[in-house]
């Protein structure tokens, strides 16, 4: 059947999907201008009718042709039907397609462009399909959260990977479905808990925490450069932070001072591999900003991150069992906030590999949850 008829309506009773139709182009040119949609996908500028109409023409051609695969959304309990935003399949080879999507500002914030990735993902799994992949402009979290939500596992960013509206080369997120894999986040979002204590806060990192950046200034081979902001790498760090608790794998905190809120440094327990979540053992991390230094502030945030991190799941914790961390040997402060918590050091490496790329003696330290008293 020619398109409209050619477009299979999928519903959850919640949303459904449907061809999309002349009715749509007002509302198409809506979503298309708004500044949400021009920052995070390639939709041409100066978005106009005449251009919503053509799409539809391309949505229709290919449904005809066998090409890419186009639904618009609509709430089932809306009489009206009202353009609410468009998901896409465009298949690929061997039984792989590559999903887009976008929601029109008055669609956003509900769940509903997650239950729609879940009808297209079965969609194309019933009809033979094999896996779906997403690709997100790096640092577009409205997208992951649905894609997450779908069951989608992060694989990498991927550099310089397609142009933005403007035709700039920008890094991609890359994540992938496969018809086995279920339709469910594969680990928590973290939200980190405002932690405090001694006049020292525990808070999340703020956009405008840049504006109190302190160069670094700290031997190279006692933490990873990447690991401490610069004004320069700013936004690039505080990417990387928010990605790794929207990935499940690090509880991030910015250390501030409780009266003044001005950031110190940061706390950090963590997983290279996996979820925080799923695992009894995670790494402690911490640093401070040189002005900081002296006062104690990287002692009382690792005695409230640990705290935390012991802390039972039904109490809000992270219900770990273990915590360990590695230090160079002569990074006598870092050693010295290890010991003042209770860790100890268990293993010592004569030759090891530094963050800087040198080699020298490294020491490695756990610290065990207490057991209830009784």
């Amino acid at each position: 059947m020619p398109f409209p008829e050619s477009v299979p309506i999928l519903t959850d009773g919640v949303v459904r999907l449907r061809a999309h139709s002349e009715h749509d182009v007002d509302r198409i040119v809506e979503q298309c201008t708004d500044p949400e949609s021009l920052l995070w996908t390639q939709v041409p500028r100066d978005y106009t009718a005449d251009m919503g109409r053509e799409w539809i023409g391309e949505l229709a051609k290919g449904w005809d042709e066998g090409g890419a695969q186009g639904w618009a959304i609509e709430e089932v309990a809306d009489a009206q039907g009202l353009f609410l935003g468009s998901i896409d399949l465009r298949p690929r080879a061997a039984g792989r397609a590559e999903l887009g999507f976008g929601l029109h500002p008055q669609g956003r914030g509900r769940g509903l462009m997650a239950r729609a990735v879940k009808l297209v993902n079965q969609y194309w799994f019933d009809a033979g399909g094999k896996r779906v992949d997403w690709y997100a402009n790096r640092g577009n979290f409205a997208s992951w959260a649905v894609a997450r939500a779908a069951g989608f596992e992060f694989i990498t960013t991927l550099p310089e990977h397609v142009p933005d509206g403007d035709g700039v080369l920008v890094d991609t997120w890359f994540a992938t479905l496969g018809r086995d894999d279920a339709m469910e986040p594969r680990a928590a979002w973290i939200t980190p808990p405002v932690l405090e204590a001694d006049g020292i806060r525990l808070r999340q990192w703020r956009d405008t925490d840049v504006e109190t950046v302190d160069e670094p200034r700290h031997q190279p081979h006692f933490i990873p450069a990447r690991a401490v902001p610069t004004t320069d790498s700013w936004g690039d760090w505080l990417i990387r932070r928010r990605l790794n608790m929207a990935r499940g794998v690090g509880s991030n905190w910015c250390i501030a001072d409780a009266e003044t809120d001005v950031a110190l440094g940061e706390a950090l327990v963590f997983v290279h591999a996996g979820a925080l979540a799923d695992g009894d053992t995670a790494e402690l991390g911490y640093f401070l900003y040189p002005r900081a230094r002296g006062r104690g502030a990287a002692r009382l945030a690792a005695r409230l991150a640990v705290g935390h991190a012991f802390a039972s799941k039904q109490d809000g914790g992270l219900g770990l069992r273990r915590l360990v961390a590695e230090t160079a040997a002569d990074n006598a402060a870092s050693n010295a906030i290890l010991e003042s918590v209770g860790f100890t050091r268990w293993g010592h490496e004569a030759a090891a590999e530094a963050p800087d790329g040198s080699v020298g003696p490294a020491d490695h330290w756990e610290l065990l949850r207490p057991e209830p008293t009784q």
